[in-house]
């Protein structure tokens, strides 16, 4: 404890100090002497704006009081794989103004770590074990009361977003920030009752090192000028009621470390992201909201695109009405004025890349609860594209005197209406659900479902899904239903989730979904049937017929013959989601989120027949028969017109210029065997060999051997891609013999397995004095035998074109 003494000693040692910063207080000007002639903005945060000086003078009337900090991006790069899009949220973050002498502060306090408690001495001791972060210093210019008056521009101006970082990031040159190139956006800076907007034109330089991704949309690489959107928002009052969450249910949401929790109980508390949403008569069977939740789609989406938008995004009413809502959810077009950043907007954005890419469905959230604000969707405008030239390439519509087929335009508008439903269902609070077959969810990833019909020919009627999904309404019930008084809620949201399951609901997410090691039978991206195999042999008869028919009759009269290869490449690769679902079936382990004494499956290995059925469909995809061009799509395809750049949308090539029918089968074969001798999975087929009724390590090499390099000669074309393919075999076999990511007995079972494969070459070759197939032996031979260090690692395949996003969403919510 402080003595007396000690604290008047204090006082007369900081009495100067404090004499001087009274003065200095006294000396401010008022805020209106201050600003006067500029133009001001009231609002949340009134503003000044000197256009003399192009300055923005905040008034903060609000210190120590929280409110939330986004930073955003409303006009973007324009490439997909920098990332940097047009309505890009950012950062968010609850904040405070915190004054200290002639300084103020815009403090950020650490919620991770809290202390829910009324023992004030209890938070105190949370909030100094952890530290906080200052984010800006402000000097106070002027003064009324406890108003005070900064000079908000360097904040506004400064890279918030983090643009250089994201270009560098990607290897892409090295930017800086140019202030004689920047300033203040007036037009999108605005001021209203609940959130301050602010705007500004960031101009970067320094482009002499910019990088291909640059390069592609910059109209002068030493100059990049995009705009940033600063948002103070109000946070909302504590009338909302954070709901726990639950791994089974399948939402996003916030955690943070509670230290006021008793030690018997959990100290991380999760909790959902939802919308605020309630009924007038919580205890009605079916009643309105008190207010609905209003989305709005982007006025800059052409039709009829944005129709589709409209109309896949209100699907979701489907499951606020089965969750007894009434007229709940709502989905309009932006205002003409409208700002699609302004925090009071549920937006559905249309971008624009140079490339196709991901969409992704974010929200602006609050830290302290999980309250989502805002919903924010950005739906990349080339994805329609994408799924007209998948149509083109299926169906080779462009016959002489014949219409075209309106089917293209209808799959393509089946999948933005889709696309829609699925990125605002991120902003609702839902994750992926991989686990959804048949359609049980627009929260999966759809390839399209294309059949067959009586006649042989191929029909896209049904390509996607129309609706919203069955595990949509247990999602939306989970976390929108109102429960009325008395009500036990847990009890209730338990037996919410209890009831999917006995409907056959499943929730399985990114995670599970995305390894290529992946175990899980249910868990796909781009998949379709209820057996993954049995749709694998469908998806390779629609791409026999796809390639049976293929011919100029798929490009429009008048294009370069050259862009054939454009629509080729979907066609060709057609099978490739299917053959990744198929491999996770070997090895494959059966389980759920399950919670102690729910009476859900916890684990279960994959039947071993099951998983043979699942290696011959996948063994039928590097067969010479399915890999193999057709010779009159070969001779169709020239090198690549002028104007007409080569793209990695194409088929890597080895031979120069010229169509290489070898190297797309090169790509393809390599594709399905990486999943194959995966080293995870051909570590779990070890494992799961020793303990169960599940195919073995052992198996699966002898197969794939016996399917490849024992396997009857071809010739002419088809046997170069059999003897390539035999390469890409033992390629991969050689790379998880020396793979230390792979267990002990996996690399063992690898090495043995290309050792008796050494002998049988061995033997063939004494047999086998000349051409293809003898130089094919002799060049394995000396692989073989070749010293395998960390220096000299097996050869690397050529890699299949980009497929992800085939048409679909992503990324996380993200994704």
């Amino acid at each position: 404890m402080t003595s007396p003494f000690t604290r008047t000693l204090w006082l007369l040692l900081m009495l100067p100090l404090l004499t001087a910063g009274a003065a200095m207080a006294q000396k401010l000007p008022g805020i209106a002497s201050k600003t006067a002639g500029m133009q001001q903005f009231p609002g949340y945060f009134t503003f000044y704006y000197d256009d003399a000086a192009g300055k923005i003078w905040l008034e903060i009337d609000k210190l120590n009081q929280e409110f939330l900090y986004v930073n955003s991006l409303p006009s973007g790069l324009g490439s997909n794989d920098i990332g940097l899009d047009r309505g890009q949220l950012g950062g968010q973050r609850v904040v405070y103004f915190e004054k200290i002498g002639p300084k103020v502060m815009l403090v950020q306090p650490n919620l991770d770590y809290r202390a829910i408690t009324d023992n004030k001495y209890e938070v105190r001791a949370v909030e100094e074990s952890f530290a906080r972060s200052i984010l800006w210093g402000f000097k106070a210019e002027a003064a009324d009361g406890d108003k005070v008056l900064v000079d908000a521009t360097d904040f506004l101006l400064r890279d918030a977003h983090d643009v250089t970082g994201s270009i560098k990031r990607m290897k892409q040159g090295n930017y800086k920030l140019d202030a004689s190139r920047s300033a203040l956006y007036l037009p999108r800076t605005k001021n209203f009752p609940q959130n301050t907007e602010f705007e500004a034109t960031l101009t970067f330089t320094g482009g002499e090192d910019a990088g291909r991704y640059v390069r592609e949309v910059a109209p002068d690489v030493q100059a990049l000028t995009l705009r940033q959107h600063h948002s103070f928002i109000q946070l909302p009052d504590n009338k909302y009621k954070p709901r726990l969450a639950d791994p089974r249910a399948g939402f996003f949401g916030i955690s943070y470390f509670d230290y006021a929790t008793p030690v018997d109980e959990n100290i991380e508390k999760r909790f959902i992201a939802r919308h605020r949403l309630q009924k007038k008569d919580p205890s009605a069977k079916v009643s309105e909201a008190v207010e609905p939740i209003v989305y709005y789609v982007d006025n800059g989406a052409p039709e009829p695109i944005r129709t589709a938008l409209l109309e896949g995004a209100r699907w979701w009413n489907q499951a606020f009405e089965a969750a007894g809502y009434k007229d709940a959810f709502r989905v309009e077009v932006l205002p003409e004025g409208a700002d699609p950043m302004d925090v009071r907007y549920n937006i559905i954005q249309w971008v624009h890349r140079s490339t196709r890419g991901w969409s992704y469905g974010a929200s602006v959230t609050d830290p302290r609860t999980g309250e989502i604000i805002k919903g924010h969707v950005s739906l990349g405008s080339l994805r329609v594209r994408q799924d007209y030239l998948i149509a083109e390439g299926l169906l080779a519509p462009y016959e002489e005197g014949k219409p075209v087929d309106k089917a293209m335009m209808d799959m393509a508008l089946a999948r933005i209406r889709q696309l829609s439903a699925h990125e605002l269902g991120h902003t609702l609070g839902i994750m992926h659900n991989y686990a959804a077959n048949n359609n049980a969810s627009v929260m999966d990833y759809p390839h399209p479902q294309v059949k067959l019909d009586r006649t042989g020919d191929i029909d896209l009627s049904k390509a996607y899904d129309t609706g919203i999904g069955a595990w949509d309404k247990v999602a939306v019930t989970y976390g929108y239903q109102d429960f009325p008084e008395g009500v036990d809620e847990q009890k209730a949201l338990t037996d919410i989730l209890a009831k999917g399951r006995a409907e056959g609901l499943q929730f399985i997410s990114d995670r599970d979904a995305r390894s290529p090691g992946g175990a899980h039978p249910e868990a796909h991206l781009w998949d379709n049937g209820t057996n993954a195999t049995d749709e694998l042999l469908n998806v390779l008869r629609v791409r026999e017929k796809a390639l049976q028919n293929f011919s100029e009759n798929n490009i429009k009269p008048g294009e370069a013959m050259s862009t054939l290869e454009d629509v080729l490449v979907p066609v060709y690769n057609y099978h490739r989601y299917q053959t990744e679902a198929v491999a996770k079936l070997i090895g494959g382990l059966n389980y759920t989120y399950a919670v102690r004494s729910d009476g859900q499956l916890v684990t279960e290995v994959l039947d071993k027949r099951e998983q043979q059925q699942a290696l011959d469909a996948l063994l039928k995809t590097i067969s010479p028969e399915v890999l193999t061009l057709p010779e009159h799509i070969i001779q169709l395809i020239p090198p690549r017109a002028p104007g007409l750049p080569n793209s990695r949308e194409l088929f890597a090539k080895r031979t120069g210029l010229t169509f290489d029918p070898l190297a797309a089968a090169e790509a393809s074969a390599d594709f399905t065997v990486s999943f194959l001798l995966h080293p995870e999975r051909a570590s779990r087929l070890v494992e799961l060999g020793a303990r169960s009724n599940s195919l073995s390590l052992q198996d699966v090499t002898e197969q794939l051997i016996q399917n490849t390099w024992k396997s009857r000669r071809e010739k002419g074309l088809q046997e170069q891609v059999q003897l390539q393919t035999e390469q890409v075999v033992l390629t991969h076999l050689m790379a998880l013999a020396h793979n230390e990511n792979a267990s002990y007995q996996a690399r063992a079972v690898a090495t043995a397995a290309f050792n008796d494969l050494k002998k049988d070459i061995e033997k063939k070759l004494r047999t086998n004095k000349q051409g293809s197939y003898h130089a094919h032996l002799t060049f394995a031979l000396e692989r073989l035998n070749r010293p395998v260090s960390e220096e000299v690692q097996p050869s690397k395949s050529l890699d299949l074109p980009p497929g992800s996003p085939i048409g679909s969403g992503e990324v996380l919510w993200c994704e």
